[in-house]
């Protein structure tokens, strides 16, 4: 497996890999940009550092949101789909209720 500083195991952790991809392109464009504007190399490659981290940090947030949301979802339908296994056709079945009183 990679490691990444031998602590962050960026094979098996969701959104690692995306968020440290993403942070490398913006510090390349965030320092590459204002060397292009500034002609400064020291502070460029602060300004690169320093997007390298903003842009890492915010899609690491953003993708750990959407998964932990993703992750919600999965675990309701799973339920969903469990409740439904065991109560189908018994006289706990909301959708037999629901038949009985449209019938009625």
């Amino acid at each position: 497996p990679f490691k990444l500083l031998g602590i962050l195991d960026v094979e098996n952790i969701p959104c690692a890999r995306e968020s440290i991809l993403y942070g490398s392109l913006g510090s390349v464009v965030a320092g590459l940009g204002h060397f292009l504007v500034t002609s400064r190399i020291r502070r460029s490659c602060d300004v690169g550092v320093g997007g390298f981290i903003l842009v890492t940090l915010g899609c690491w947030f953003h993708c750990r949101y959407n998964f932990a949301k993703q992750r919600i979802q999965e675990r309701i339908a799973r339920e969903g789909i469990k409740n439904k296994i065991l109560y189908e056709s018994t006289h706990l079945d909301p959708e037999r209720k629901l038949k009985s009183s449209n019938n009625s």
